[in-house]
């Protein structure tokens, strides 16, 4: 990849997960006074704001941020094809919107393995922390890691879920290629497979 592409690449997906965060933090209900909620809400607001005018949400589901963070990978894969090979006009439409959707999978599983990683890490070295980054990734990590509690209480004072969700996430994210790949076959887009890794 040239510098330009890595450039673009890298810049790119910084803004794609600025909007994914916008709709993670509609969808958990976070705390939007929080600063780095109001940070998110005031560089993506333009955007989600003006789609959601033609893409009304369904309660805690933001469709425009959905919406606008596809619309932004798409864009973010066809420019550094283009600035890596000069030129992604061979690259058909189905294929890009199917790998776009799939890097948003795998980018919301980052966002979630990492935080676990971090939310973990923070209850050992800062448990009574109020920093804000802190607050919003546990009140992101929390909704999904609550639900597994459920079914995996702590033994003896210590909480197994957090491990749980990991595994979890990493089984998704080692099959999730296999399944992209077959499902191009399957609707005969032989043409789109090889492209998930």
């Amino acid at each position: 990849m040239s510098s330009l592409g890595f450039i673009v690449n890298i810049a790119g997906n910084i803004f794609v997960l600025i909007v994914l965060l916008r709709f993670l933090l509609q969808l958990v209900r976070a705390d939007f006074y929080n600063p780095v909620s109001q940070l998110i809400v005031k560089i993506t607001g333009p955007f989600v704001n003006t789609l959601r005018h033609l893409i009304p949400g369904y309660k805690n589901f933001d469709m425009a941020s959905l919406l606008f963070a596809l619309i932004a990978e798409a864009l973010v894969i066809y420019l550094t094809i283009y600035v890596t090979v000069w030129g992604a006009a061979s690259l058909p439409f189905v294929c890009l919107l199917f790998l776009s959707v799939y890097k948003l999978i795998t980018l919301l599983l980052k966002i979630y393995f990492y935080g676990l990683i971090i939310i973990a890490i923070a209850s050992w070295v800062a448990p009574y922390s109020n920093n804000p980054v802190l607050r919003l990734t546990a009140q992101i990590i929390e909704p999904i890691v609550s639900r597994v509690r459920r079914f995996v209480p702590p033994l003896g004072g210590l909480d197994f879920s957090f491990m749980v969700v990991f595994f979890i996430i990493m089984g998704i994210e080692r099959y999730l290629p296999s399944f992209f790949n077959t499902l191009s076959h399957m609707l005969n887009l032989s043409y789109c497979s090889g492209m998930f890794t």
